[in-house]
């Protein structure tokens, strides 16, 4: 595109190309702001806990800074046993899924990190789509630059989503187990672990056999990721 076309399109009927272009050129930054912010103070609630609110469904979270450490490793050892060792992409992982998707066909899955769940958490609303995926990408590479692993960590176990309106660790502990985030043992850790892929559909404190059954694989790779010094970056 000429100069020439591009300034007619800027001064005439392109108006609406400038508002948008206004409007992105706000925005870029505001994640930037919320981050520094974040990085010290509690974060109030998502987009999802909106939503939740908005249908009625009601919300229980409760921001904690005092997490098990049971917790933090049975989470990594669920859902990113390179969280400590990536800076924000597990590309062997995206590759072990990509290839898993050519063979059966079946959707993408498995690849995302706890760097980009807390992004997409942090920011975006539950949907599908190329556009959701680039912003998440530009907010995990923020994060990555502006958090610290724990940071990146303890948000993510006080925002993520454990069901039945129930979000963060805290809560989550209190609901299931009557405990608090602090005092849950390498079971029940797991346990919760084990519900993440699916909190909606699977229970924590009566979990069906499948759930039980993953439950105890995660614990022992709980004491895996201790034994290895998977969680270097979070101890």
């Amino acid at each position: 595109m000429g100069w020439g076309r591009f300034a007619r399109i800027w001064t005439g009927r392109g108006w609406l190309w400038r508002g948008c272009l206004i409007v992105f050129t706000l925005l870029l930054p505001a994640p930037v702001v919320l981050l520094l912010i974040f990085r010290f103070v509690p974060i109030p609630g998502t987009p999802d806990m909106l939503r939740a609110l908005v249908t009625g469904k009601g919300v229980h979270y409760i921001w904690s800074d005092d997490i098990s450490p049971r917790l933090e490793r049975a989470v990594i050892a669920a859902e990113d046993q390179n969280f400590c060792r990536h800076n924000g992409f597990d590309w062997d992982a995206i590759q072990k899924a990509m290839k898993d998707h050519e063979r059966t066909g079946k959707r993408l899955r498995g690849a995302s990190t706890i760097s980009q769940q807390t992004a997409r958490t942090l920011f975006l609303v539950p949907m599908r789509s190329w556009i959701r995926k680039g912003l998440e990408t530009y907010l995990t590479v923020l994060i990555e630059a502006l958090w610290p692993k724990q940071r990146i960590l303890t948000a993510y176990l006080n925002l993520v989503d454990w069901g039945d309106g129930i979000f963060g660790a805290e809560a989550a502990a209190r609901s299931y187990f009557g405990t608090d985030a602090a005092s849950l043992t390498s079971a029940q850790a797991a346990r919760l672990a084990a519900i993440l892929p699916n909190p909606h559909r699977w229970r924590a404190a009566r979990p069906g056999r499948y759930v039980a059954r993953r439950a105890a694989s995660l614990q022992g790779r709980s004491a895996m990721v201790a034994r290895d010094g998977l969680n270097f970056c979070v101890k």
